[in-house]
C-alpha cells in the first residue's frame, strides 16, 4: 500500500504518522520527491482500508499496489533511483554508463592491457569475471580468489570500479573490494544468495534469468531490496526463444517498459544476448536508442585465443570505435557517456 502526503508536511507530523504505522507492525519506506511524500507500506495491509488515512489533513491519497514487487514498483517510488559508484552515476538520465572488459580474467598482463584500452575509449566500469558459471563442466571456470586480486590491481592502476559475478553465499567475503556485484542469469532465482546480497551495502547488478519473465525478474530484484538494499540494477542480456541464429534473443521492449515500471536503473548486455561480435555494435546503439542506463560488453584483447566467450567479445579497436558512435546516439538526446 502506499499513501502519498501533501506539499510542506511538517516533519514532526510525518514522524508522528509513521511512528504510528510501525506501531501496526508495518515497515514503513519513505520517499521524498520535489511535490509530495509517498510513504509506502510493507506488511500485512489486508486489515487497513485506504480509506482510513484520508481522515488525515496532511494526506492526499491513499492505495494498494497492485504489483507483488512493492519495492521495486514506480508507485512505490516514484522518482528514478540513481546509483552513484565513485564519481559515476547510473540511471540518472543524463548520461549512458559503459560497463567493459574480459569474459573472464586470465592473466595479469590480459587485465592491464584491456582495462587501460576500454578507459581510455570512456568506459567508466571494469568488467570482468574471476568465478565463471559455465554450461560444461569442462570449459574454464575462471581464476577465482586470484583473478579477483587481478582486478584490484586494474583498478588501482586505472580507477575504474569493478564489476564481477558473485557465485555462491560463502564467496562473499572476497569481495570486500568489488564495486558492483553481479547476479548472474544462472542465479536470478538463487533466492538464498539473493537474500544475503540484500544485506551488503553495495550496488547489485541483477541479471535476468535465460526463461525468465519480467515479472519473475522483478521478484528477483524484490528480494534484494526487501533484505535491505535497494541498490539495485537490473541487466537484459537475452532470453532463450525457439530460434537459434543467435545465442539468446535480446529483448529491447523490456526496457522502455522497466522505465514506466519501475525506478530501477537498466542496462542491456549485448554480448551475451547474441554471442557475435559483428551484432554486439548494433545491439548497442538499439539499446541507447531505447533508453537504457548503461551497456555491458565484453572486450578482449586477443579474442581468438580467450579462455571463455572470444566469439562475442570486441578488440579495443572495435570498442573505441563502437564509444565514438555510441556517444553521437546519446547526444540525440540529450545524454553523454
Amino acid at each position: 500500500m502506499i499513501v502519498v502526503l501533501k506539499e510542506n508536511v511538517a516533519e514532526e507530523k510525518l514522524s508522528g504518522f509513521v511512528d504510528s504505522l510501525k506501531s501496526r507492525n508495518l515497515d514503513v519506506h519513505v520517499s521524498r520527491g520535489k511535490s509530495a511524500t509517498v510513504l509506502g507500506l510493507i506488511g500485512d495491509t489486508s486489515k487497513i482500508e485506504p480509506e482510513e488515512f484520508l481522515a488525515y489533513d496532511f494526506v492526499e491519497s491513499a492505495q494498494r499496489v497492485k504489483a507483488p514487487y512493492k519495492q521495486a514498483s514506480r508507485s512505490f517510488h516514484p522518482a528514478d533511483t540513481v546509483i552513484c559508484v565513485g564519481s559515476s552515476k547510473i540511471g540518472d538520465g543524463k548520461t549512458v554508463s559503459l560497463m567493459a572488459g574480459p569474459c573472464s580474467v586470465e592473466n595479469e598482463a590480459q587485465i592491464l592491457e584491456v582495462a587501460r584500452a576500454v578507459k581510455q575509449s570512456g568506459a567508466r566500469f571494469l568488467r570482468g569475471g574471476a568465478f565463471k558459471p559455465r554450461t560444461s563442466p569442462y570449459s574454464f571456470q575462471g581464476l577465482g580468489a586470484e583473478g579477483l586480486e587481478l582486478l584490484k590491481i586494474a583498478k588501482k592502476e586505472t580507477g575504474l570500479p569493478i564489476v564481477t559475478e558473485l557465485m555462491a553465499i560463502n564467496q562473499i567475503p572476497l569481495f570486500d573490494d568489488v564495486d558492483i556485484i553481479q547476479i548472474g542469469a544462472r542465479n536470478m532465482q538463487n533466492f538464498d544468495l539473493l537474500k544475503e546480497v540484500g544485506k551488503l551495502n553495495k550496488p547489485i547488478l541483477l541479471k535476468r534469468g535465460l526463461s525468465a519473465t519480467v515479472k519473475e525478474f522483478l521478484m528477483s530484484a524484490e528480494y534484494i531490496m526487501a533484505s535491505g538494499n535497494e541498490r539495485v540494477i537490473l541487466c537484459e542480456r537475452g532470453i532463450r526463444t525457439f530460434d537459434s541464429y543467435t545465442r539468446n534473443c535480446l529483448d529491447l521492449s523490456i526496457v522502455p517498459f522497466l522505465k514506466k515500471e519501475t525506478h530501477l536503473p537498466v542496462i542491456i548486455d549485448p554480448s551475451h544476448a547474441c554471442g557475435i561480435r559483428s551484432l554486439v555494435p548494433p545491439l548497442a546503439k538499439a539499446a541507447v536508442a531505447v533508453g537504457a542506463d548503461g551497456l555491458i560488453i565484453e572486450v578482449h584483447n586477443n579474442p581468438e585465443r580467450a579462455l571463455c566467450d572470444g566469439e562475442q567479445s570486441l578488440t579495443p579497436a572495435q570498442f573505441a570505435d563502437l564509444s565514438t558512435i555510441l556517444g553521437k546516439y546519446a547526444a540525440v538526446e540529450g545524454r553523454t557517456l
